[in-house]
This record gives C-alpha cells, structure tokens and sequence, in this order.
C-alpha cells in the first residue's frame, strides 16, 4: 500500500522525471495549506469587516432623530479643522460625559437666585505615559536576517580574465533587497523536514536549532546555472563572496560544512571583522576561494548528460552556513542551502524559509 505523499511522488516521478521523497512532499504540501489558508482567513477579515461597519451605520442611524438626520451639522460637517485636542483620557470627574443626552442651544431659565458655588476639584496625577511600541525592521521577517545580523549578499562564480577583460560567470546568487512593509513576510518550513539531509555530529543542525535562537535559522532552495559558457581549465578563478550588517562591534565566524548524503565531507571557517560604513557595522568576505572538493564537484554535475541526473545527485548535496560570534559563540545565523538546476534563461534562482519547529 502506498500513502498519499507517495502517491504524489510517484505521480510527480511520471510526469516530471523528477524524484521526491515522501518527506519533500509533505513539506511542499504544507507550504501549500499555509499559505491556502492565509488567503482565505484575509479574504473573511474583508467580508467580516464589510458587513460590521455595515451595521454600525445602521445603529447609528436607527438612534438619530429626525431633525438630526436632517440636520446639516449631523451629516456633514461645516468646518474642515482638526478635532480639539483633550487631554484627558475620558469624560472630566463632575462633567457631562458624551452619553449624556444635551439638547444643542438650550438655554438655562433666568432666575434672581444666586449660583450655587462649585465644589473644588482636585486631580491626581496622572501617570507616566507608555512607550511607543518599537517596530520590528522591515527586512527582519522578509530576508534573511536575525535580531542581530543580516545577510545582504551572497554569490559563488567562476571568472577568468582574456584580454584585459574578466568574464564571471554567476552558479547562485542572493542579490541586495530593500523590501517594504507590503511585501509579505517569509514562508516556514518544519526543520525536522530536513534534519536528515545535514550531519547530525556536534555542531550539526539539529543542536543548533535546539540551542538557538530560532530566529536566526532559514533554508535557501537554489537553483543553480550550470550553463557557463567559460572553458574549464588553467587560469579559472572559482570563488564565493558573501556580505552582512549587525548591530554591534564584533568579530564573526564563518562555518561552512557541505554535506553528502547527511554526511559532512568538508568544512571552511573564516573570521571577519566589523567596519563601520553608513551608521552600521558591515561584513565582508569578497573573492574567498572555494575549495578544491566544491570544484570537482561541480565539473563532475556538469558533464552528466541530462539535467534530471544533475538533480539527482543534488538532492543528497546540502550545504549549512553558520555564522556566530567568535568571542561568545554565539549563533548570529543558520542557513541550510539544498540545490537543484536551474531551467530557467534568466539563469540563477532562489527562495528562502523561514525554519520553525511546529
């Protein structure tokens, strides 16, 4: 007997070439729900908030009278200036309040008695007001960026030079974003769905999360452009930049392990220290060589005669950055890349999630 998501799968293995795990399936399935079920929530707030303001009206004009509902100043006012400022939370202690009914132009009888002198009222203090409600950065739930650090760019290339001129040639890269409050804010995906495909050894992925913070943990789906029309060999330069902003002053280490099959095979670290560029602390690692496992690697995936076997074997490749503080250690990000090729003409792709533990 085969479950739904094998099913899926195979339906998807018939149709596309392309395999998935029962686990791939269940993870896009619930992306789809997601986000399904947002759209249906927003568009009942709609209906909801439509037929409530509906009502008020009603109520509202169902209690006016009708030299009110006539009246010009009810309907529509006749100057354009601002509403008095009050001071005052509610209705002053010894004054009428707005529910007390004050029939417009009435005017007290004429009387010889004298006028009973007020009481004198005494006011406390009132308190101290609250603070404004500091609002999260735009970017913090849209790119991939924790409370303390953000990742701005990201690329690795290939380039030579021939003729005074360089020619590079981009596999995947993360470009500069300036999102805005409109734009949604990321998906999220379980991480147990992919606890498998990184090592489980100390420091690997399932420890972190555990340890956190959760904000700081994200997968990023590529898909690379292995069509590179540069020739292989002598005087090719393959290299990875990478660049950040934080908050503080402080020096970063930059973990990069790549896996094979939930196996670690290799692992770089880089230290980086913070420059001061625009009110912010910003971090560089430009031109970082890659290492000699990553090249062979990649002229092997590229001379496999069809793109469905290069995403074969790209489904058990998985890549896990992690950035933390040198001193404190720290967490700053975690980022889980997983690949496949790219069959699009505007060459490299990408879309990033948030991690969570639902």
């Amino acid at each position: 007997m085969y479950g739904r998501n094998e099913l899926i799968a195979r339906y998807i293995k018939l149709r596309t070439g392309k395999t998935r795990t029962r686990k791939q399936v269940s993870s896009h399935l619930q992306v789809l729900v997601k986000r399904e079920s947002r759209e249906i929530q927003s568009k009942l707030k709609v209906h909801m908030l439509t037929d409530v303001s509906k009502d008020k009206a009603l109520q509202t004009v169902a209690n006016l009278s009708s030299a009110q509902i006539v009246s010009a100043s009810v309907m529509k006012p006749q100057t354009q200036f601002p509403p008095p400022v009050r001071f005052w939370p509610g209705p002053m202690p010894g004054q009428p309040g707005h529910s007390q009914d004050i029939k417009p132009f009435a005017q007290p009888p004429y009387t010889t008695l004298p006028a009973p002198v007020p009481t004198p009222i005494s006011y406390e203090p009132l308190p101290p007001p609250r603070p404004a409600a500091i609002a999260a950065p735009v970017w913090q739930d849209r790119t991939i960026a924790s409370a303390k650090l953000r990742l701005l760019e990201y690329s690795a290339f290939m380039e030579i030079q021939r003729d005074r001129e360089t020619y590079k040639h981009l596999f995947v890269l993360i470009g500069p974003s300036n999102p805005g409050y409109s734009d949604p804010v990321l998906e999220s995906i379980d991480v147990r769905q992919i606890y498998d495909k990184f090592s489980e050894k100390k420091g690997g992925l399932k420890e972190l999360y555990e340890k956190g913070p959760h904000n700081a943990f994200f997968l990023v789906k590529f898909w690379a452009d292995l069509s590179s029309d540069i020739e292989e060999g002598a005087g090719v330069f393959y290299g990875v930049s990478s660049q950040y902003s934080g908050t503080e002053n402080i020096t970063i280490s930059v973990s990069t392990k790549v896996c094979s099959f939930g196996k670690q095979v290799v692992e770089k670290v880089e230290t980086e220290y913070a420059h001061m560029e625009g009110g912010k602390y910003v971090f560089r690692i430009n031109r970082s060589p890659m290492c000699e496992y990553m090249i062979n690697f990649i002229h092997k995936l590229k001379h496999l005669p069809e793109k469905y076997m290069m995403n074969s074997v790209l489904e058990n490749f998985t890549i896990l950055q992690v950035v933390s503080n040198r001193e404190t250690q720290e967490t700053l990000l975690c980022i889980a890349f997983v690949f496949e090729v790219s069959t699009s003409e505007h060459g490299a792709q990408y879309h990033v999630y948030r991690l969570v533990n639902d």
